[in-house]
């Protein structure tokens, strides 16, 4: 009996952009976003674990030191833990395996143990081998450097059908390796610009990523952006690390003070 074809795999159609979700909230007005970017870009410089991703002084992109299909799978490692178990599961998976053929082609216990220090183990690695294995179908090579020419919503359509690739780690892939511009909103990120009002005290994360995209300047995204997470890992009001009563001590310490609720800020 003739065996039945390999089905093709459809490209995905774009999606129609979603509607405002808050459209009579009026902030962040755009000298808002350059003010904020300003004060904190005085107060911190600017971070350099994001230095590399950021876009030379003529507006042109950095130089690619990862490709698309690295940058995904870092951001697909750092969900659920930091940065440096993250980093240090993807060097692990770098080291152990020559290319993402042989991740592709290796028993997920050994990628399961590359990878294990980043926590989670055994869903990432089924998630990272399920994207190999629909890129290699859909492309013939497990490469994803096409997505550099396509639109952000095309991107958001094509990486959006892999399993356990949210919003959160497509707007990443976007904004760090495609330096394209969007504005992903972590946890740092959603409780500062709520607390500054930015966003209405009901948005949740999904509504306020739509929100904030629409509102903040496309030059501006990046910079305020690594200036949200660099702020709100090390400002001790910002990281709820300083008691009440220390408050009105470190306020002084903050250069968001005059913009945020602190109250909001230590809930």
């Amino acid at each position: 009996m003739p065996r039945n074809p390999k089905r093709k795999l459809l490209p995905p159609e774009p999606r129609n952009p979603p509607p405002e979700p808050y459209p009579e909230h009026p902030l962040p007005t755009p000298d808002q976003c350059r003010v904020v970017r300003d004060s904190l870009l005085a107060f911190h410089g600017f971070p350099d674990e994001f230095a590399k991703y950021r876009r030379n002084p003529n507006g042109s992109p950095p130089p690619v030191e990862e490709t698309v299909l690295d940058g995904l799978v870092i951001t697909l490692l750092s969900q659920n833990t930091t940065d440096s178990n993250s980093r240090r599961a993807f060097d692990s998976l770098k080291s152990t395996f020559l290319s993402w053929n042989q991740v592709l082609d290796a028993e997920s216990k050994l990628l399961e143990d590359a990878i294990r220090c980043g926590g989670l183990a055994a869903t990432k690695a089924a998630r990272i081998k399920s994207i190999m294995r629909s890129v290699m179908e859909k492309r013939g090579e497990i490469c994803l450097e096409y997505l550099r020419s396509l639109s952000i919503d095309e991107v958001k359509a094509e990486l959006s059908q892999f399993k356990g690739i949210g919003p959160k780690t497509v707007a990443c892939v976007l904004m760090f390796y495609l330096q394209k511009d969007d504005f992903p909103v972590d946890t740092h990120v959603f409780r500062i610009t709520k607390a500054m009002g930015w966003i209405p005290s009901k948005a949740n994360r999904e509504k306020a990523y739509l929100h904030l995209n629409r509102r903040i300047p496309n030059d501006l995204k990046f910079d305020l952006n690594c200036l949200f997470v660099t702020h709100g890992k090390l400002c001790k009001i910002c990281t709820r690390t300083v008691s009440k009563k220390q408050t009105d001590d470190s306020i002084a310490l903050c250069p968001l003070t005059s913009y945020c609720c602190v109250d909001e800020l230590q809930e």
